[in-house]
């Protein structure tokens, strides 16, 4: 007999056993994964990351070899839309990296932007490492 349970044969099933072939199946077993509203906002935001770097690039404020984190950025920004393992393991490093040096620019030159900017990175890391979060990717 199949592990597939028809509608027609749910009724033929006895109670016990109609439960015991339910729990086999993991909770959405079969369907596509979903787009969570914060991964969005998370490949938002590293869009945005692509572009003030990206600007700041043609201003002469950063050198040239920024470009490449800056299109790293996109990149991650693209794959998490599209719900990939690497573009998570990518926006999760580069987050903490942000988080990390935006926490030591408020430690030590006493900066409160770098204290906001640092706590929203952290937020974004503690969401991205959630169990939830990461079951959703490919």
């Amino acid at each position: 007999m199949s592990d597939e349970i028809k509608s027609s044969q749910i009724n033929e099933l006895p109670e016990n056993e109609l439960t015991a072939k339910v729990a086999l199946e993991p909770p959405g077993a079969g369907k596509e994964p979903t787009l969570l509203p914060a991964l969005i906002a998370i490949a938002l935001y590293m869009l945005v990351l692509a572009a003030v770097v990206s600007f700041g690039v043609v201003g002469g404020h950063y050198s040239r070899i920024f470009l490449f984190p800056a299109a790293l950025f996109v990149a991650a920004s693209f794959g998490l839309l599209r719900l990939f393992r690497w573009a998570w393991a990518l926006t999760l490093a580069a987050v903490f990296l942000l988080m990390s040096y935006n926490l030591w620019i408020f430690a030590f030159q006493k900066e409160p932007a770098g204290a906001i900017q640092g706590l929203l990175n952290l937020v974004f890391f503690l969401y991205l490492v959630r169990v939830d979060v990461r079951k959703r990717l490919r």
